[in-house]
Formats: C-alpha cells, sequence, structure tokens
C-alpha cells in the first residue's frame, strides 16, 4: 500500500501532538504546575492522539473527530498565548516584559497543529491547494520560530555569537517558504527549499547537541535540574520538525501533479 501525503501528515500531527505533552510538563515543571491551567495542554496532549486515532479506525467518524480536535486545538494555542502574555506583557507593554515572560509563541505550537487538521478535513488532499496549505502553515512555524529564537537567545545577550545561527536559519525558512506557497509550480524553488530543508534538520539536531552540553556542564549535583532549569532541550529541534512539515508539502505539490 503506498502512503500518501494526507496520510503521513496525520501521523505528524498525532505525533506532534503527543510528543508536546512531554514539552508541557517540562516547562511547567519549572513552576511545579503553580496554577491548574497549566495542566489542560497536557493532558489535552494525552487525549488528542488518541482520538485521533479512534478516528481513523471508525472512518465514518473521521471527520467529526479531526474537526472537533482541530478547533480544540487552536483554543488551546490561542488561550495559552494570552495565558503566558499575562504573566508579564499585560502589566507592562515593554520589549524587557515580552522577552522574559513565559515563551508566549510556543502555545502556538497547538494552534498550527489545530489548522493542519482544520485545512486538512476541508481541502482536497490530492489538490495543489493542501499543499500551498501545508508549506504555508510550516512557513508559519518558521515565524514562530524566529520570535522564539531572538527572545530566548536575548535573554543572555546573545553571549555567544553562534546563537545568530537559528535566528538566521528561521529567517531563511520563512522567506523561502512563503515564496514557494505563492508559487508552487516553480521547480527551481522547490529543489531550492527541499536543500535548505535539509540544512535546517542539521542545524536542529546541532543545536540540540549544544543545548545538551550546555546542560550537562551546568554546576547542579541533580541531571534532571541542570535540564530543567537549564537551556530549552527541545527547542533547537522545531527546526528539524518544521522541516519536515515542509518537506511533506513539497512532497504533495509533487504528488498532485502526478494525479
Amino acid at each position: 500500500m503506498r502512503i500518501r501525503p494526507r496520510s503521513a501528515l496525520e501521523l505528524f500531527i498525532i505525533g506532534n501532538l503527543a510528543f508536546l505533552a512531554v514539552d508541557v510538563f517540562v516547562a511547567h515543571e519549572v513552576n511545579a504546575f503553580e496554577r491548574r491551567p497549566e495542566w489542560i495542554p497536557f493532558y489535552f496532549s494525552l487525549a488528542a492522539p488518541l482520538l485521533l486515532i479512534a478516528g481513523a479506525l471508525v472512518g465514518r467518524t473521521r471527520n467529526a473527530i479531526g474537526q472537533l480536535v482541530g478547533w480544540s486545538s487552536l483554543a488551546v494555542g490561542i488561550a495559552g498565548m494570552v495565558f503566558h502574555l499575562q504573566s508579564h506583557f499585560f502589566d507592562e507593554q515593554t520589549l524587557k516584559n515580552l522577552v522574559y515572560t513565559a515563551p508566549f509563541v510556543a502555545p502556538l505550537a497547538y494552534a498550527g497543529l489545530g489548522l493542519l487538521l482544520i485545512m486538512d478535513r476541508m481541502t482536497d488532499p490530492d489538490s495543489i491547494e493542501w499543499a500551498q496549505w501545508v508549506v504555508f502553515l510550516a512557513f508559519g512555524g518558521y515565524a514562530g520560530n524566529l520570535v522564539l529564537s531572538l527572545a530566548d537567545h536575548a535573554q543572555n545577550g546573545f553571549f555567544n555569537r553562534i546563537e545568530w545561527v537559528p535566528v538566521i536559519a528561521a529567517a531563511f525558512g520563512c522567506a523561502f517558504l512563503i515564496l514557494l506557497a505563492l508559487r508552487p509550480l516553480d521547480d527551481v524553488l522547490l529543489r531550492a527549499t527541499a536543500w535548505l530543508m535539509a540544512i535546517e534538520v542539521l542545524i536542529g539536531v546541532i543545536g540540540f547537541v549544544l543545548h545538551v552540553r550546555a546542560n550537562l556542564a551546568q554546576p547542579s549535583p541533580r541531571l534532571w535540574e541542570r535540564f530543567l532549569y537549564g537551556a530549552p532541550v527541545f527547542a533547537p529541534l522545531l527546526f528539524a520538525n518544521l522541516a519536515v512539515l515542509a518537506g511533506l508539502g513539497m512532497w504533495a505539490m509533487r504528488y498532485s501533479r502526478r494525479n
């Protein structure tokens, strides 16, 4: 049986929602889940993949469950962004408070996955429009990653020059993906974007290794605390994750031409 881009995207969404449970747990464990609403995305990430799997097994409910999970994920993402901003930024709208508040862009990962689900249920998966939407939402992810890279590394004033690499990489990702979303039939642009996404994967893996090394060098006697309060170890892998999403969109662009 040949795997289609739509099936691969479904697996991508399920895997990402499940992994976000781990990411949210680590992030909110910093303050020991001080406020009860912080548990909402954690439990949602446990339930949503199971619902999507159930919908796939019972084909008649696939669309309804997908829509339900999609809109719920979108709501969780937007509410999470507002919740994070309320920690400091809404008290005083300054650049300092924006940088040092909880990572306000991070919850939008749920919004992005929700939009992918909604788009998938409302668009013909064999059409070029479906592929364009996937690439466009990958662009949105890179735009968020650009903000995260700037805000996270601004906290230490870009102490190490190599910290500018993810900022530049995210900017290039944004530029190429928005162009490809607008010009899906440009084969030269598609190949160039594919090569760029391969580089983005490499940058993500190297960033992950550097973050792990930085945390291992911390003086804390407990290994868990080094990773809990140190560099966000999963953050660089977002480059690789978004490159995979963009790759699915590019695969779908070629697939749509053959069908």
